[in-house]
């Protein structure tokens, strides 16, 4: 363990970031108990925020040995609010918070010890970007390893749920490992017995947290932020479903194995097992289309993608696909985990719903739907009597049973209107890939395949980008045989994803398209 010298003639200065639910109260509460049983002055005040999920907050102490306050003569004058500069330990239970309190300048070389958890509860922004949006941590720790005098990051999350506590708990213990404050173990250990609550897990996380922080390096190591390739599963215990596992070894290159397999869990999952049988067929076709272009050379880049994306495709966000999801107990179970709810603690959680007339016709048959969805007055009495935002409580009995009445629809899945629109839309993308393929324009064939994954959600979300999906579209018939027409079309689909409205996609087409073509590509793509 390595002690940080500390001047005791002026306060400790500590800032604390955790967002609700983490327990940051708790532990601003724990080391100012320890330090007035060790005979110093504190103080703790909180800065509420709405950074995060269910808001970040900044609990900020400072501590003043009993000594020095004695030596002014008089009561000491503690601050009730960090300043930029001058914070000796900066304690962030999310890795992002560690990020924003640098932002905040409460982070310096000369005097801040850092410590963050490692673990990621994802951002808002971060959760609705079109694309890709999760922040890069590494640029955070890249970032706090210049920023701070010395940093700490490792996983106290995973600690404390290794130990059944909070994440308040192996917090406390890196603060002791770390010897950024001049108190005992046994102090800090005092402290949690004396909260009478849960002491013994507590005590484990922060033991657990105590030795990463007393063996930490000087630098902690980059985060390894690659995600492992699926693996195709050995056996399956139906025998329907291993005889589709026993196809994709039979006729698929390897190099497709882990995906297809992926791809068939979640068709199964999604609807059923001959549901899944489509999806392969539908593969199939495009292996043996590789296969005639080349697909070994390009270790076949065009199955793979049709694996990875015909599978999402296949299962689209519909309103059956929704009430599944939030009607299983794998679901309430995780929510129970994450807000930390004790045995016999009831839990109910609160949904935003806003049904539109895209929705309701949807759910019904194709011919009923399609009549009701250009009805006049059907579509009114939909805008005035249900197509309005609602909150409903899914744990309650009533709304249980109706979002698992609905999510029992999905034996019908085939013959509704929604599928029928969706099956259309995948039947032309695939063509078009398969024409491009076959015209020997094979990098632009698997770009198509690829530009799929901006069509995600349900509602508003899918309609967006649905919109940006066919302009696409239309640029690939544009790019079919030029020089890097593949590379254009992936710049286009990374545009698409950028923003709400539209606009990169707009400049992208303006600045890429319209100089090598006669008339405009398309229009302005609607938000």
């Amino acid at each position: 363990m390595n002690t940080i010298e500390l001047k005791t003639d002026t306060p400790i200065k500590i800032a604390i970031l955790a967002m609700g639910g983490q327990g940051g109260g708790v532990l601003a509460d724990w080391i100012v108990e320890m330090a007035e049983a060790a005979g110093w002055w504190a103080q703790t005040t909180s800065v509420p925020g709405v950074a995060q999920r269910t808001g970040a907050t900044i609990y900020y102490l400072e501590l003043l040995p009993e000594a020095a306050a004695n030596a002014a003569g008089r009561p000491p004058v503690l601050a009730m609010m960090p300043t930029p500069g001058d914070v000796d330990l900066v304690v962030a239970a999310e890795l992002m918070e560690a990020g924003r309190a640098m932002q905040r300048g409460l982070v310096t070389p000369e005097r801040t010890t850092l410590i963050t958890s490692s673990h990621r509860s994802y951002a808002v922004g971060e959760k609705a970007a079109l694309g890709n949006g999760i922040g890069d941590p590494n640029k955070v720790i890249d970032a706090g390893r210049e920023a701070a005098r010395r940093l700490m990051c490792f996983d106290l999350q995973a600690m404390a749920e290794q130990a059944g506590s909070v994440i308040s708990a192996s917090l406390f213990g890196a603060i002791a490992g770390s010897g950024a404050l001049p108190f005992a173990r046994e102090a800090f250990e005092d402290t949690v017995r004396h909260g009478g609550k849960g002491v013994e897990a507590s005590l484990r996380a922060f033991a657990l947290g105590f030795d990463a922080a007393a063996k930490a390096p000087a630098s902690p190591a980059p985060i390894d932020t690659a995600r492992p390739a699926p693996v195709l599963a050995e056996r399956a215990a139906a025998a329907e479903v291993q005889a589709l596992l026993d196809l994709i070894r039979a006729d698929f290159p390897v190099a497709a194995h882990g995906m297809l397999g992926a791809g068939i869990a979640r068709l199964i999952d999604y609807q059923d097992v001959a549901y899944a049988n489509e999806y392969l067929t539908r593969c199939a076709a495009f292996r043996a289309l590789d296969a005639r272009h080349g697909g070994e050379a390009t270790d076949w880049a065009l199955t793979c993608a049709a694996a990875h994306r015909i599978a999402v495709a296949m299962s689209y966000d519909d309103v059956i696909r929704v009430a599944d999801l939030k009607t299983r107990a794998s679901r309430f179970e995780r929510v129970r985990g994450e807000v930390g709810a004790k045995p016999g603690q009831l839990v109910y959680t609160t949904e935003y719903m806003h049904p539109r007339l895209e929705e309701i016709c949807g759910t019904l048959p194709a011919g009923l739907g399609r009549w009701l969805e250009n009805s006049a007055g059907f579509g009114g009495f939909v805008k005035r009597h249900i197509e309005k935002g609602r909150r409903v409580q899914s744990g309650t009995l009533r709304w249980f049973l109706a979002l698992y009445l609905v999510s029992g629809m999905r034996r019908f899945r085939r013959s509704l209107l929604r599928h029928q629109v969706e099956s259309a839309q995948i039947q032309s993308w695939l063509e078009r890939a398969t024409r491009l393929a076959g015209a020997n324009d094979y990098a632009l064939a698997v770009e198509v395949l690829h530009c799929r994954k901006i069509v995600k959600g349900y509602s508003g979300t899918h309609d967006r980008g649905d919109k940006r999906f066919a302009a696409l579209m239309k640029a690939a018939d544009e790019l079919a045989g030029r020089p890097g027409g593949a590379a254009t079309l992936a710049r286009l689909r990374e545009a698409a994803q950028a923003d709400e409205a539209g606009h990169a996609l707009d400049a992208q087409l303006g600045q890429l398209m319209r100089p090598q073509t006669q008339t405009p590509v398309m229009s302005r793509v609607a938000a």
